[in-house]
């Protein structure tokens, strides 16, 4: 019987450091959301091709036929697609076929799968704005690695090369570089510290590199290449020292980060990314030795440097979601790249955090998320 393969891919939320990473060599603290996707992933039997005509093999044939092979379904539509060009599958589609590639440069022999996606990051056709868009790219990238990695752990005759290409395939890093090698190249506009955040599956502080520079890279050579260069991304995995609470708002009112991000920009100065890298480095510091004080310093004063770089960050939702915390042991700030989607809050009093999410339920914010932080 076929093995089904399930793997799953969480979201994010910027704690701090939102439009500043942006900045190659700018730094974030992003939090990982455990609302997640879903993916079912196996090989297709030889009953189960998509093509029922005779293949021809011939080279210049087989390619064209293996497409057609390809079973892809996501419950974000109604409808499953082969590896033949889809608009709305065009982001899935293309994943499959870089880690392909990625595959078959490290020897691996691919071939069709079936590949299922559940579980949407929105609600009555709300997106919350966590990340869904990299983290169903993480998504096939782990359900393709875990699914080859089974493959090679039973093909004795692959003994040689096998520990060092299990290793490969297991590395949060290499998931990290593949899936922002498939944004890079299709021209996204993000610092990848969602990737980052997602692929890891936990808290990190994360600092950007030059993605115009990678894209380049991208155009002008082979993957296998662009791959080994060292990026000049950092990636630390964090933990945070005190019994805090970590809550998501959600307003509700959707926001389109590319948007946001092209209407910003043209604010951010020397000025606004020396102070928010000064308040994410205290921020990570004070994170780690669990001093409340400093955690609620640096989140307010990242909150008060985004409201002075661009008044629409601040929406007005966004705007209540932060005063219900008045006379609350908790600090709170806008999350991303801002207009709406949501917000978040640090709390220091279990009982204030109740306080908080029935304040946020009277202005019509819908408590998303919590966790420890």
């Amino acid at each position: 019987m076929r093995e089904k393969i399930n793997v799953k891919t969480g979201g994010k939320l910027y704690i701090a450091g939102e439009y500043s990473v942006l900045t190659p060599g700018q730094s974030a603290i992003i939090k990982n959301i455990d609302i997640f996707m879903n993916a079912e992933i196996s090989f297709l039997g030889e009953s189960e091709d998509r093509n029922d005509e005779k293949i021809e093999y011939a080279d210049k044939n087989k390619e064209k036929n293996d497409f057609k092979k390809y079973e892809i379904f996501s419950d974000m539509f109604d409808y499953s697609v082969s590896l033949e060009y889809d608009k709305n599958y065009s982001l899935i589609q293309e994943t499959v076929v870089v880690v392909n590639e990625y595959l078959e440069n490290k020897g691996i022999d691919t071939k069709p799968f079936k590949l299922r996606i559940t579980g949407k990051m929105e609600k009555d056709g709300k997106k919350y704005g966590i990340g869904s868009s990299g983290s169903v790219t993480v998504l096939v990238v782990k359900a393709m690695f875990e699914l080859y990695s089974r493959k090679l752990a039973l093909e004795a005759e692959f003994k040689g090369q096998r520990s060092e290409v299990l290793e490969d395939l297991a590395s949060k890093d290499t998931m990290f570089k593949l899936s922002s090698y498939v944004l890079l190249k299709r021209g996204d506009n993000g610092s990848m510290g969602d990737i980052a955040c997602i692929a890891y599956g936990n808290l990190v502080a994360y600092k950007s590199f030059d993605r115009e520079k990678i894209q380049k890279e991208i155009r002008e050579k082979t993957m296998e290449e662009v791959l080994e260069l060292d990026w000049g991304y950092e990636i630390e995995e964090l933990r945070c020292s005190g019994n805090y609470e970590f809550l998501v708002g959600w307003t509700k009112k959707p926001s389109i980060s590319k948007d946001m991000i092209n209407l910003v920009k043209s604010s951010i100065n020397q000025d606004f990314l020396k102070k928010v890298e000064k308040i994410v480095q205290n921020l990570k510091m004070a994170m780690k030795n669990g001093d409340k004080m400093e955690i609620k310093k640096n989140i307010l004063e990242n909150g008060n440097e985004l409201k002075k770089l661009k008044e629409e960050i601040y929406s007005e939702e966004l705007v209540e979601l932060i005063e219900a915390t008045e006379n609350l042991d908790i600090c709170a700030k806008s999350s991303g790249s801002g207009g709406g989607d949501c917000g978040i809050a640090i709390s220091f009093s279990k009982k204030d955090s109740e306080i908080l999410i029935e304040r946020w339920k009277s202005v019509g914010i819908e408590l998303l998320y919590k966790s420890e932080l």
